[in-house]
């Protein structure tokens, strides 16, 4: 039996989670962190972290970037381990998180379903056959209304996915209308849409002389980053210290 502590418990992510460790018999979540107290769980729920008294093995996040500094210094002094799934870091954080994996176990992942990180791998395989074939590489990501960070940590996890195959040396462009000249040969455009309530879709596009290659995930609920996120705290248990991510889970 796992016992987690779920960050974020009370947000829309939080209560997914909530709701899918209920029906594990592998898991439990003994506690909850939230500034938010207006929903009722089954489980303590706590202010910040650093009220938290509850004996735990992992740690699950999905919160906010204002919270993540006090997590990453709480992991740290407890040698806790924690799935780091928030995204929108600063580089100053994202600095913090490898000076916490040297004290305790991290994963972090942009995204947290099987689909998108095995489409991750897929688009290794492309990138090395289509962009030496001149193919121009774009990305176009839609997200609800809600969402702060613009592009995804997805879209940027695939853009760099594909620019470690090109050695680093594609540029990334993000809006054209700032820049009004053709089209780089080395680069990877990425484009935001945000309406509605799309949970999740991510289309990558190889567009070559006269013929495009296009790969899509869709994620129909927030189920999916939920069910990934719990088999990832799992996995984590009794890890040592280190950075981790989903292909360790998946093991691909």
């Amino acid at each position: 039996m796992v016992r987690l502590i779920m960050h974020g418990c009370n947000g829309k992510m939080g209560q997914t989670i909530s709701r899918i460790v209920k029906e594990d018999s592998s898991a439990e979540i003994v506690a909850g962190i939230d500034k938010y107290m207006g929903i009722a769980n089954e489980y303590p729920v706590f202010e910040s972290i650093e009220k938290c008294d509850v004996e735990a093995d992992v740690i699950i996040d999905f919160s906010n970037a204002a919270a993540v500094d006090g997590l990453l210094d709480y992991c740290a002094e407890k040698k806790m381990p924690v799935v780091l799934c928030t995204t929108g870091l600063s580089e100053a954080q994202l600095q913090k998180v490898k000076e916490t994996s040297e004290q305790a176990a991290v994963l972090k992942s942009a995204n947290m379903s099987l689909g998108v990180n095995m489409l991750l791998k897929l688009l290794k395989d492309a990138t090395s056959v289509l962009a030496p074939a001149g193919f121009d590489i774009e990305i176009v990501e839609k997200h609800h209304n809600l969402k702060v960070d613009a592009p995804s940590g997805t879209a940027l996890a695939m853009a760099d996915s594909m620019n470690e195959v090109l050695n680093q040396e594609y540029a990334y462009t993000y809006d054209r209308s700032q820049v009004r000249k053709k089209r780089e040969k080395k680069e990877i455009g990425i484009m935001a849409v945000r309406g509605g309530t799309i949970v999740g879709e991510h289309e990558v596009i190889f567009a070559g002389e006269d013929e495009v290659i296009e790969f899509k995930h869709t994620a129909h609920s927030k189920a999916v980053f939920a069910k990934g996120a719990v088999e990832a705290g799992k996995f984590l248990k009794g890890k040592e210290p280190g950075m981790y991510d989903m292909k360790d889970v998946i093991q691909f």
